[in-house]
């Protein structure tokens, strides 16, 4: 019996569990069809030809299933970064990874996930609908991941870390030394999650370079999450994955939604990877335009922390939530978050030029005290 104008008498409200009304809502980047969008860490890039024709092509075959265990594109993987098959799990987006790394760790409210705040908003989410408890660990002043402090938070009752590098929504990055003194750090039985959705923009210097997947080959208790969302222009198709030890990805894929990758973000992740040398030209072209945008608002006042993404970040605390409605109603989108500070995507040059045109007038600059 339907209750669709509330309850009736006969009626009965399924049951849901308790605490999930202290459970918040992920919310997405804001949308305007009539405002430039730099809320969401999205490319303002296509995809890449061979990979749009690919989409077409896979397309035609909407009717099929797609292969559930993803081989194809795990052995691409694979040969990409010099590992097994074996090693490569594939997921709804990293985002759907992240959730079932909780899934296969935790198993009662006491357990903990910790990562670092501000980071990833989606962190203290898939903790808790994993039914554990979420730990934040703040930031250095620098807005930079606090690893001693993150190492220190571990507990008996830990069994997962969230490390971002670079780091949503700060853009900072912890180098390769410091990385490898956390993870020795960290007990061998914490499963330690190396989240790098940002790593084609990454441009640190190579002996200081944190490269997940190698730093993981000698330690079991890595797992290293990357996604065809940012660099190679896929975010609307869903398409991330790991790469950690066998045990660890047999156990994710025990967890993994039957079919949750679709036949056409298959296809098109595939076809993303053969073109990943053009896919790097677009990369230098975007961090060109990070770094510029970075330099204009350092030259008119703003605290601006070094980006390795394909964001900035100005963290402007209580005037956070002021800051974007005043630059959407300047017809710009950008992302508060809380009384942190505030996101703003890079995005085509004339994008960027209308967001300064904004944040550096005299009057923005004084009602913000910049």
């Amino acid at each position: 019996m339907l209750c669709a104008k509330g309850p009736k008498v006969g009626c009965v409200t399924a049951s849901t569990r308790p605490d999930l009304d202290s459970i918040p809502a992920y919310v997405p980047g804001r949308n305007n069809p009539h405002a430039v969008k730099l809320a969401s860490n999205e490319t303002t890039f296509g995809p890449l030809p061979t990979a749009a024709k690919a989409i077409a092509e896979a397309a035609e075959l909407a009717n099929r299933y797609p292969d559930n265990q993803a081989l194809e594109l795990r052995d691409a993987l694979a040969d990409f970064l010099g590992v097994t098959q074996a090693n490569v799990a594939i997921g709804c987006g990293s985002v759907a990874l992240c959730q079932e790394l909780v899934q296969i760790t935790c198993d009662t409210p006491t357990d903990e996930v910790l990562f670092a705040w501000r980071s990833f908003e989606a962190y203290p989410i898939v903790a808790k609908v994993g039914n554990a408890t979420a730990v934040e660990v703040p930031l250095t002043p620098d807005h930079v991941h606090d690893l001693d402090a993150l190492a220190a938070a571990v507990t008996e009752r830990t069994k997962l870390i969230f490390v971002c590098n670079p780091n949503n929504p700060t853009g900072t990055a912890v180098g390769k030394a410091e990385l490898i003194r956390f993870l020795d750090s960290v007990p061998d039985r914490v499963l330690i999650v190396l989240d790098e959705a940002y790593f084609e923009y990454m441009r640190l210097a190579e002996e200081n370079y944190p490269n997940g997947v190698e730093l993981g080959r000698t330690r079991p208790n890595v797992v290293v999450l990357r996604t065809f969302s940012k660099a190679y222009g896929l975010a609307g198709l869903r398409v991330g994955y790991a790469v950690g030890d066998p045990a660890v990805i047999t156990a994710l894929m025990k967890v993994h939604i039957p079919f949750s990758v679709n036949r056409v973000a298959q296809a098109a992740a595939i076809a993303s990877l053969e073109a990943r040398h053009e896919l790097l030209d677009r990369t230098h072209t975007l961090v060109r335009e990070r770094d510029r945008v970075r330099e204009a608002l350092l030259s008119a006042g703003y605290e601006v922390p070094p980006s390795e993404t394909n964001f900035v970040w100005l963290p402007l605390g209580e005037r956070s939530a002021e800051f974007g409605e005043a630059s959407a109603e300047a017809g710009v989108l950008v992302r508060p978050y809380g009384t942190d500070g505030v996101r703003v995507t890079t995005g085509d040059p004339h994008e960027n030029d209308l967001f300064l045109t904004f944040a550096t007038d005299p009057a923005v600059l004084e009602r913000f005290s910049i």
